[in-house]
């Protein structure tokens, strides 16, 4: 049945009138007048009765009436949905990320997001680089921030390099260098994330030919920086996780230089426009945020 009919129908109870339905429709009274009768041939009974005083329904037209009218509601929720889904308002984006991307980065990929797409929602999972590429491998997240080499099987986008430190305690006898030899960091108990967690890290003590003395093992980040602050240890960290949290830390570059490169993954398959839309949003964030940290540091002192 063409909702079409439906409409017509229903515009002429409403306004009380064929001429004013013809009008609001676009079309003229007769054709509204042709489309009510093919109406009432096809159902086998009258819906309306029309006389010069205006448009009476029938007990059946009243029947059918609050049918129709919903179902024309149903079909402007649908194409309003479809609307939203096209332009990335509708739907929600599941976003995996690890601890120093969670803090410095994601809130303010938030705020630009929500302001261009308010109706949007999002889902965060917060874990370590092993619990993220989980989620993208299970689907139970959209996208994810990784380090490469990525999950294999998906779409990856390199975002930013992030330099690996060197974190001591502020009375350690390496305190006074400006950068740390990484054949230095076999010596003393060395604090290190999880395995599975710590490829970046291990990844430069390895090229180095460095096997530190592992003292603790954590899966929190921010557990190692409170360990080094207390003299358990040293350790190797992103910059990107100490960012205005050094205060109590003696920080260094290593030597030679190693880094990571945080990037933004995506499973294979068409993702809903919102994905796609949150994506290119922190695209765009972090060439803006990596444009003012450019800035800041070439204006301070």
């Amino acid at each position: 049945m063409s909702l079409k009919k439906y409409e017509a129908f229903v515009r002429t109870v409403e306004l009380g009138s064929l001429t004013k339905a013809a009008e609001s429709l676009g079309s003229t009274q007769s054709r509204i007048s042709h489309i009510l009768s093919d109406l009432e041939a096809e159902y086998g009974f009258s819906l309306m009765h029309r006389s010069r005083g205006g448009i009476e329904l029938t007990e059946a037209g009243k029947l059918l009436l609050p049918k129709m009218q919903a179902i024309l509601q149903k079909e402007r929720e649908l194409a309003e949905s479809i609307g939203e889904i096209r332009s990335a308002d509708a739907g929600t984006v599941r976003i995996g990320v690890f601890t120093s991307v969670a803090v410095h980065w994601l809130p303010g990929m938030i705020r630009v997001f929500q302001a261009a797409h308010p109706k949007a929602k999002l889902e965060m999972r917060s874990g370590d680089y092993h619990d993220v590429e989980q989620w993208l491998r299970e689907g139970s997240v959209d996208l994810g921030f990784v380090t490469l080499p990525g999950p294999a099987g998906m779409r990856t986008v390199a975002l930013a390099e992030d330099p690996l430190v060197a974190i001591l305690p502020k009375d350690h006898r390496l305190a006074g260098l400006s950068q740390i030899p990484i054949q230095e960091l076999d010596r003393d108990p060395f604090i290190s994330l999880l395995q599975s967690s710590a490829h970046d890290i291990h990844r430069a003590l390895d090229a180095a030919g460095v096997h530190p003395n592992i003292k603790f093992t954590t899966k929190d980040d921010y557990a190692i920086l409170a360990m080094v602050e207390q003299g358990l240890g040293i350790s190797i960290v992103p910059r990107l996780l100490i960012r205005g949290r050094a205060q109590n830390l003696v920080v260094r570059p290593l030597a030679p230089r190693a880094s990571r490169t945080i990037a933004l993954a995506i499973p294979a398959g068409e993702a809903l426009p919102v994905v796609d839309a949150f994506a290119q949003t922190a695209i765009d964030w972090v060439h803006t945020w990596e444009t003012d940290a450019a800035t800041e540091s070439d204006t301070m002192p």
